[in-house]
């Protein structure tokens, strides 16, 4: 698994404005409605929704914007909005594969801006199965760590049922079965571990090196279709360099 995408990494380390917030905000309250619905309002029985309010959680959301998306799904809020759930997968730059999962009440309005942002940095998108068989599903948790204690968290989340793990900048991310995520999480809790976000990704099994033109733009692709209102995440198996990853932060 070494050597998975920065992608989701990179994430983390950068500032939030009010503005992306308000919109992450956004994105987290339509997956705990979607998940609601599907499953119940109740998270000890609904994994899907436990997830989602987790990953709510792990983005400081507000816990009453968590309760009214709730009570929103479960049909006690002043609304009732109804979404689609897709999965659309295209190229970017270089020929690198990208997968997103998007939540949406106009199907035709998500396509055109998942099409015209991919062709307007070079990639395009692609049909059903063209890249997903590239991916893999798994439980990812992200967490700070030094170089005193990474070995530490590491074995702790192996020890408790974690498949593989990495390091990258201050960070360290771990792998398991989907299954197994929420045990991993309550284990490295229990070490005051400081842990940024756990939740269900789809991982590349196997990553496209690129030049540094190629990386940037990749880069500069993924974040401007995350910004798309009915995208909900985006996965890539582009890899990218040091320097590049610092030329994008100084950039964002």
């Amino acid at each position: 698994m070494s050597g998975h995408s920065k992608w989701s990494t990179i994430k983390h380390g950068k500032a939030i404005s009010d503005a992306r917030r308000g919109k992450l905000f956004t994105k987290l309250s339509k997956e705990i409605i979607v998940s609601a619905r599907q499953g119940g309002g109740n998270p000890d029985m609904n994994v899907r929704l436990r997830m989602a309010i987790q990953r709510a959680r792990d983005n400081n959301m507000p816990a009453d914007n968590i309760t009214r998306a709730v009570k929103r799904a479960t049909g006690e809020g002043s609304d009732q909005i109804q979404m689609i759930e897709a999965i659309y997968e295209g190229y970017g730059p270089g020929g690198t594969a990208i997968l997103l999962e998007t939540l949406s009440d106009n199907r035709n309005r998500t396509v055109s801006d998942v099409r015209s942002t991919l062709t307007k940095a070079g990639g395009n998108l692609a049909e059903s199965g063209a890249v997903a068989w590239q991916f893999q599903q798994k439980g990812v948790l992200v967490m700070d760590a030094s170089e005193a204690n990474a070995d530490d968290l590491a074995l702790a989340a192996i020890d408790a049922g974690a498949e593989d793990f990495e390091t990258f900048d201050s960070f360290l991310q771990v792998y398991a079965s989907p299954d197994a995520l929420e045990d991993i999480r309550l284990a490295l809790k229990s070490t005051e571990a400081s842990i940024r976000s756990s939740e269900i990704s789809m991982i590349p099994s196997h990553l496209i090196q690129l030049d540094d033109s190629t990386a940037m733009k990749n880069l500069r692709l993924l974040d401007r279709l995350e910004e798309l209102d009915d995208v909900q995440r985006v996965f890539s198996n582009a890899d990218f360099s040091e320097g590049v990853i610092e030329t994008y932060r100084r950039e964002n």
